[in-house]
């Protein structure tokens, strides 16, 4: 795969595109089977949502397949270069990882996504989805190798673990020699088990704790707009709302506006909280450290700019976070001393997306420091290299 030339790689991942347009039936009966065994072993109805393709979700894989195939590949990129005083003239070159060990729960689409980024990449890929979604991957992985083939590429490019047992995970995790890096995507019970396991490198796509303030210089009406699609567009993402943060010069006028306009979601909120909303149940520090992945959302009334960050600092588990105001120096403040994968001043958490972001479709937001942070683009699927050209130096 890094052998091939960028153009064979468009073509494969064109091919499979096109393969999961021909092929969305198939999709849409595997992914019926898969839906009908979750909901009788009992998944909730965020589980479900993650879990369902329809004809626009399958479209949707497609498009971003074609995306990245739109992308300027990195692989041989010079990030920067330099000559020596002696002549050796020196570059940083990026070239792929090799290959990348996915394990994944319940999305069939980042079956697609994460191979089509990898394979751009110059990568190949080793997929683990979960037994929820096995029907589905199998089909979905089965285009991808097809489109492999078209191309005239190796089909094992592309591999697909159909064992879903708990053994074969901690197996995967394993892989030393096999996986160069490991890239988990699912709920804290996946991560911890990486943590326990993985002897091969990780990077942790992490859970989504994320936090809004609502300063005392916000626009009240961009604060409640971001406020709700930040919790409410699509709730059981890691990049939705989780908690509320409000200044407490606004929180009399704010929080009953928004609590109205958050109507279907269950607020939970401290003692100031309560205080403006009596009806609200009391948040326990539990509730503001979890990450609801649902239609709850824990509020707090803060001090001050200082009173959001050290909350943040606290229960954050350092994937997006924003403030919402009108004062350069909060918003300077915050962004400087928040840390976290991404910081947003006056958007929606919900932008914190590869797609959203330019990236193409991501293959997980890195919540860690090393080697990539935020979402992980086909850049962060590569490594850097030296090149050392000299005309006969030795050293010295």
């Amino acid at each position: 795969m890094a052998r091939a030339s960028s153009a064979v790689r468009d073509e494969a991942l064109q091919r499979s595109a096109d393969l999961l347009e021909e092929r969305v039936d198939q999709v849409l009966a595997a992914n019926a089977t898969d839906l009908t065994r979750a909901a009788g072993h009992g998944a909730d109805a965020t589980s479900l949502d993650r879990l369902r393709l329809d004809r626009g979700r399958v479209e949707g894989m497609a498009a971003g397949l074609r995306k990245v195939v739109g992308l300027p590949d990195p692989v041989g990129e010079v990030v920067e270069g330099w000559v020596r005083p002696n002549g050796l003239r020196v570059s940083r070159v990026r070239s792929p990882l090799g290959v990348i060990g996915v394990i994944y729960e319940n999305r069939p689409n980042v079956t697609s996504d994460a191979a089509g980024l990898c394979l751009k990449s110059g990568n190949a890929v080793l997929l683990r989805g979960s037994s929820s979604a096995i029907a589905s991957n199998t089909v979905i992985a089965a285009a991808l190798r097809d489109g492999l083939a078209k191309a005239g590429l190796p089909v094992d490019a592309v591999g697909l673990v159909e064992d879903t047992s708990r053994e074969s995970a901690v197996a995967f995790m394993q892989l030393d020699g096999l996986i160069d890096c490991l890239i988990p995507r699912g709920g804290p019970s996946l991560l911890a088990s990486v943590r326990q396991h993985a002897t091969v490198p990780y990077v942790l796509d992490g859970a989504g704790n994320c936090h809004i303030y609502v300063d005392q210089a916000a626009d009240l009406g961009m604060a409640e707009s971001i406020v709700v699609n930040a919790k409410c567009h699509r709730p059981g993402v890691c990049n939705a709302a989780e908690t509320l943060l409000v200044h407490r010069s606004v929180a009399d006028t704010f929080l009953p506006r928004v609590a109205a306009a958050l109507a279907g979601v269950t607020l939970v909120g401290d003692a100031a909280t309560r205080a403006v909303l009596p009806h609200v149940e009391a948040a326990t520090e539990g509730d503001f450290a979890t990450e609801f992945l649902g239609l709850k959302l824990a509020v707090a009334v803060v001090e001050d700019l200082d009173g959001a960050i050290d909350h943040i600092t606290r229960f954050s588990s350092g994937h997006s976070e924003a403030i919402v105001t009108g004062d350069l120096s909060a918003a300077e403040r915050f962004c400087s001393e928040v840390d976290a994968a991404a910081v947003l001043v006056n958007a929606s958490t919900r932008f914190i997306d590869g797609e959203e972001l330019g990236l193409g479709a991501e293959i997980g937001i890195s919540t860690q420091k090393l080697h990539a942070r935020g979402p992980m683009g086909l850049r962060e699927l590569t490594s850097i290299k030296y090149i050392v050209n000299g005309n006969g130096q030795v050293r010295a």
